[in-house]
C-alpha cells in the first residue's frame, strides 16, 4: 500500500470514529432534554452555539490548517469532542441551558475542525488533476461519514435506553480517546501546510464560483435541518408515540441510507465509468438539475399532510426519497468545492465553504424548533422546499469544471 493511500485510510477511519460520536451526542441531547421537559424551541436553542461556533471554526480552521497542518487540526477537534462529552456527564442540576450550550459549542468546534481537515486532506492526497478520482474519493469519504453518523443516531438512542445518559457519554468519550491516540501515531505531520504562512484575510474567497457554491450550500443544508434536527424526532416521539429506540433507529436508517447513496453518487450519475477512455465529472448543470428534483419532495409531502394522508406513511416514504436526492445534491457540492479550489489554498477554500454550510445548519436548527412549535411538521416541510429553491437559484451561477487533461481509464 502506498503512503498516500494509507494516509487516506487513516484519515477516513478517524473521521468515521468522530462521526459516530457526533451523531450519538446529537440524538442523546435531543431525546434526553425533551424527556426533561424542554420545549422544541428550547431543545433547538441547545444547538445554537454548536452551529454558531461551527461558522467561526470553519472560517478560522482552514487558515489554521494551512499554517499548522491538517492532521494537527483534526486531532485538536477529536480532543475537544472528548472534552465536550465529558462536560455533559455532570448531574442534572448542572445541566442548565447555558451550560449545555457551552458544551455544544465545544462539540461544534470539534466537529468542524475534524470535517474541514478530513475533506481538505483528500485534495492534498489525490494531487492536482484527476477530477474523476477526486469525485470518487470525496463521495466515499462523505457518504461513509454520513452512514456512520446515522449509526451514531442509533447508538446514541440505544445507549440512552440501555445504560442511561451519562453511561453513554462515558463510552463514547473513551472510544474517541483511543482513536485519537492511534491516528496521532499513524499520520505524518504537516499534511496540507502551506510553505508560506497565509494571512487571515485570505480565508475570504475571491473566486466567484466558490462564493456562489457556498451560498447554495447554506440553503441546501438549511433545507435538511429545518425538519431534521428537532421537528422530526419530536414529532415521531410525541405525535406518533414512537419509543426512543424507534426514533433513533429511523433517523439512523435515514442517514445511513443517505450516506450510502452519497458514496455511490459517481455511479448513480453514470460518472466515473464510460465505454470511452475519458471519465466525466459533474458541474454547475448537475447541481441545478438535482436541486429542482429535491425541491419537489418536501413540497409534495406538505401537500399530502395537508390533504389528511397518514402522517407516518407520508414521512417515511417521502423522507426516503428526500434522502436519496439530498445525498446526490450534497455529493455534487462536496466535489465541486474541491474542484473549484486552488491546490495550494484548498484548506482555506474548504473552510470558507463549510462556514456557509454551518450557517445553513444554524438557520435550519433554529427554524426547526421555532417552525415546528408554531406551524408543525407541515410548516417545516414548506420551509425546506423554499430553502432548496433558493439553492437552485444560486446554482444558476455555477460554472462547469474543466480538467487540464483527460483521465485515462486504468486497464
Amino acid at each position: 500500500m502506498d503512503t498516500n493511500t494509507r494516509n487516506y485510510l487513516t484519515v477516513t477511519a478517524g473521521y468515521w470514529a468522530f462521526t459516530v460520536t457526533d451523531g450519538a451526542i446529537r440524538m442523546l441531547v435531543v431525546l434526553y432534554f425533551h424527556l426533561l421537559g424542554y420545549s422544541p424551541f428550547e431543545v433547538a436553542m441547545l444547538f445554537l452555539f454548536y452551529e454558531v461556533f461551527g461558522i467561526v471554526t470553519n472560517l478560522v480552521g482552514g487558515w489554521l490548517g494551512a499554517r499548522i497542518g491538517l492532521n494537527l487540526t483534526m486531532h485538536i477537534g477529536m480532543g475537544l469532542q472528548v472534552v465536550a462529552l465529558a462536560m455533559l456527564t455532570v448531574p442534572d442540576a448542572w445541566l442548565t441551558v447555558a451550560y449545555v450550550m457551552v458544551a455544544q459549542a465545544m462539540s461544534g468546534i470539534a466537529k468542524d475542525l475534524n470535517k474541514m481537515s478530513a475533506k481538505a486532506t483528500v485534495k492534498t492526497l489525490v494531487g492536482a488533476g484527476g477530477e474523476s478520482r477526486l469525485f470518487k474519493y470525496v463521495a466515499i469519504l462523505t457518504g461513509s461519514k454520513n452512514a456512520l453518523k446515522g449509526a451514531g443516531f442509533f447508538i446514541g438512542a440505544a445507549l440512552l435506553e440501555l445504560i442511561g445518559f451519562r453511561g453513554a457519554l462515558a463510552v463514547l468519550a473513551g472510544m474517541l480517546s483511543i482513536v485519537l491516540i492511534v491516528t496521532a501515531i499513524l499520520l505524518p505531520s504537516g499534511v496540507g501546510r502551506m510553505a508560506s504562512k497565509p494571512k487571515f484575510t485570505q480565508v475570504f474567497s475571491n473566486t466567484p464560483a466558490i462564493n456562489w457554491l457556498s451560498a447554495a450550500r447554506f440553503f441546501l443544508f438549511g433545507a435538511r435541518d429545518v425538519w431534521f434536527v428537532v421537528g422530526l424526532p419530536v414529532f415521531l416521539y410525541s405525535a406518533l408515540g414512537w419509543s426512543f429506540t424507534q426514533v433513533g433507529t429511523f433517523m439512523a436508517a435515514w442517514v445511513i441510507g443517505y450516506g450510502l447513496v452519497q458514496a455511490a453518487a459517481p455511479r448513480l450519475l453514470n460518472l466515473g465509468r464510460s465505454s470511452q477512455a475519458v471519465r466525466r465529472h459533474p458541474g454547475g448543470r448537475t447541481a441545478r438539475r438535482w436541486a429542482v428534483l429535491l425541491a419537489i419532495v418536501p413540497a409534495g409531502m406538505a401537500l399530502a399532510l395537508h390533504q389528511g394522508w397518514p402522517p407516518g406513511e407520508v414521512l417515511i416514504a417521502g423522507l426516503m426519497l428526500f434522502g436519496v436526492l439530498f445525498a446526490i445534491n450534497s455529493a455534487v457540492h462536496s466535489y465541486l468545492i474541491l474542484a473549484y479550489s486552488d491546490f495550494e489554498k484548498v484548506s482555506m477554500s474548504v473552510g470558507f465553504y463549510y462556514m456557509a454550510n454551518a450557517g445553513g445548519r444554524l438557520a435550519g436548527t433554529v427554524l426547526s424548533g421555532l417552525v415546528y412549535q408554531t406551524q408543525g411538521i407541515e410548516g417545516c416541510l414548506w420551509w425546506s422546499a423554499g430553502f432548496v429553491l433558493a439553492a437552485f437559484l444560486l446554482s444558476l451561477r455555477l460554472p462547469e469544471v474543466s480538467e487540464p487533461k483527460p483521465v485515462e481509464v486504468a486497464a
